[in-house]
This record gives C-alpha cells, structure tokens and sequence, in this order.
C-alpha cells in the first residue's frame, strides 16, 4: 500500500507543472487525497485536497486560481495543475491520506482523518 508522487522539475516563473500522486494496493475511490509542501526553513503546509464523496475540492489561499486539483478514478491517480508558478511555490510536495476509507477534506485542505499514508515527495523548483 503505498503513493508515489511524481512530476516535479524546475521550471521559471509563470511556468506550470502537473504533479501526479499514484496509489498501488489500495484504490483511491474511497479516500480524500490531500497535496503538502514544505519549503526550506517551513513547515509543512496543505496546500490542496479533494474529497471522494462528492468531488469537492479545496485549496490554500496563496494558490486558490493557479492549482487545480483532480482525480482520475480509473487510474487511481491525482494530480495537482500547477499554473502561474511563483518563486514561493518552491518546496517539495507530497500527496498523502489517512489509512482507512476517509471520505471528505477538512477547513485545511487536508484529509478528514489522521493522515499517515504518504507519498515519497517530488521536489518543484521554481526561478525567478
């Protein structure tokens, strides 16, 4: 049971990225995937999630019109649409769940539940 995120690269200001969170032994159907980051220095913030009970998508301020957050059933796959890129979007994103059937995203863009299962991180640079 385990997600990988994958995606990430260097890229200049106003570019994009699309960040793709894949899950193997589990099918994401029933789970709310959430997107962090942590940038040198921060702490860990919650960037982006979205419910699997009815689509719902959430997201950080900072990055509200410039992310767009989706899911593809199918593939078992998430992605995260990085538009607009800005220097301080610069950090390492990962995509996580709880580890049980969690059906909807809290008031910080996150899983509803205890989040524990996470991917391994891809690094996206941004230059200024």
């Amino acid at each position: 049971v385990q997600l990988q995120a994958s995606g990430g690269g260097l890229v200049q200001t106003g570019g994009s990225l699309r960040l793709s969170c894949a899950a193997s032994g589990f099918t994401l159907d029933y789970y709310a995937i959430g997107w962090f980051r942590q940038a040198p220095g921060k702490e860990r913030e919650g960037v982006s999630c979205i419910s699997s009970a009815d689509g719902r998508r959430l997201y950080t301020e900072s990055v509200k019109g410039r992310f767009t957050i989706s899911r593809d059933n199918a593939k078992n796959t998430v992605y995260l649409h990085m538009d607009s890129l800005k220097p301080e979007d610069t950090g390492v994103y990962f995509c996580a769940t709880a580890p049980g059937p969690t059906y909807y995203c809290n008031a910080g863009q996150q899983p509803a539940q205890y989040v524990s299962l996470w991917g391994q991180g891809t690094q996206v640079t941004v230059s200024s």
